[in-house]
């Protein structure tokens, strides 16, 4: 279980009605659009469990058009962001299915591009605004956004993790968790740092190796009582 502290009891900053259904499914969406990329002109919400049963209600189809259009959980847009999607192009279906073992608040989120490509994030809403990313087009993960995280996938070779690790090393960095995720041939690794880096450090890594897909996510919850940077 997650240990939660007094500002996860209290919530977040947010747009309401709920922490769990507004604020939270904003998260994802702005986190999985952050994978994802932008450049996309149809996105398809898969709600599962009390998301589906309930989205109207708590404004959770709202919430997950703003994520997506870049809005953050405390931003006033998207009480509106149905028209700011029709503004910017971009449309988009909400549909219920089942998702099988997986949170109650819990959203399947794919993206289709005009090139006919497309790509997922699945992410629950566990409570207090807090997330998890549990999917990435196909790959099962456990991350949180809440701490800085870089995503690198690569054909497995050896010393690219050490690579890695001596960059943030070389500028100060510490590595708060990191994991590896093996499929064939290929390896994902999840990087989360305890502070945030800067652009041309990210540029820098991502740019010394040839990794197949990397990105730099980092969504903090704005709590009441903490700082909304």
């Amino acid at each position: 279980m997650k240990n939660f502290g007094i500002f996860d009891v209290i919530g977040p900053i947010i747009i309401g009605p709920s922490s769990s259904h507004t604020a939270g499914a904003a998260r994802i969406a702005l986190v999985a659009r952050r994978i994802a990329g932008i450049g996309y002109n149809h996105v398809d919400f898969f709600l599962h469990g009390s998301f589906a049963a309930t989205y109207k209600g708590h404004g959770t189809d709202k919430a997950l058009v703003g994520g997506i259009l870049g809005f953050e959980p405390s931003d006033l847009r998207i009480k509106n962001s149905f028209l700011h999607a029709k503004e910017a192009g971009i449309t988009y279906n909400f549909i219920s299915v089942n998702l099988d073992d997986v949170h109650p608040n819990t959203v399947k989120i794919e993206f289709h591009y005009p090139n006919g490509s497309c790509f997922y994030v699945i992410g629950s809403s566990i409570g207090g605004g807090n997330i998890e990313i549990t999917n990435i087009n196909g790959t099962s993960v456990i991350f949180t956004a809440e701490n800085p995280t870089l995503l690198f996938r690569y054909k497995e070779q050896k010393g690219m993790i050490a690579y890695i690790s001596n960059a943030l090393y070389s500028k100060g960095h510490n590595i708060d968790l990191m994991r590896t995720i093996k499929e064939d041939d290929e390896v994902l690794l999840i990087v989360e740092l305890n502070e945030s880096i800067d652009s041309d450090l990210y540029e820098s890594i991502k740019n010394g190796k040839s990794f197949l897909f990397s990105k730099y996510i980092y969504v903090p919850i704005s709590k009441i009582g903490k700082s909304n940077d």
